[in-house]
């Protein structure tokens, strides 16, 4: 699987509401900083996004200007994309124009290689 198609099947596990976690590098300096948290080490990503999994629901992920670029034994990646999601606890609906960025970490197993993320910046200029 290539870096964009990692990314691209990353956006669409977050559209149907599935597990994120496996996306990410299971090591204490794995990093996810998004549009209002910032989380340090695998087991705060993975909890983080468990618990986000559970409270939001109807999630538009449309990205606009994605750039990957494979280096080897590492990857980065950088995208536009418009964000929205429902918080099923308030009801609320959330929306950004997002700037995502990070670096992957090729991981080489039985099925060939894969990426997993090293480092996950989302942010956000305002709320629209």
């Amino acid at each position: 699987m290539t870096v964009e198609d990692t990314v691209r099947e990353y956006y669409e596990t977050l559209r149907r509401g599935g597990q994120l976690e496996s996306y990410f590098l299971e090591a204490p300096s794995t990093t996810k900083f998004g549009v209002s948290e910032s989380l340090f080490g695998y087991d705060a990503v993975a909890d983080a996004l468990a618990e986000q999994t559970e409270t939001t629901a109807d999630w538009t992920v449309d990205s606009h200007n994605l750039v990957a670029t494979d280096h080897g034994a590492y990857a980065t990646v950088a995208d536009e994309v418009t964000l929205a999601w429902t918080d099923t606890q308030s009801g609320e609906r959330w929306r950004f124009e997002t700037r995502w960025s990070g670096t992957l970490e090729r991981r080489d197993g039985d099925a060939g290689a894969d990426w997993r993320f090293r480092a996950m910046h989302v942010s956000a200029p305002h709320q629209l």
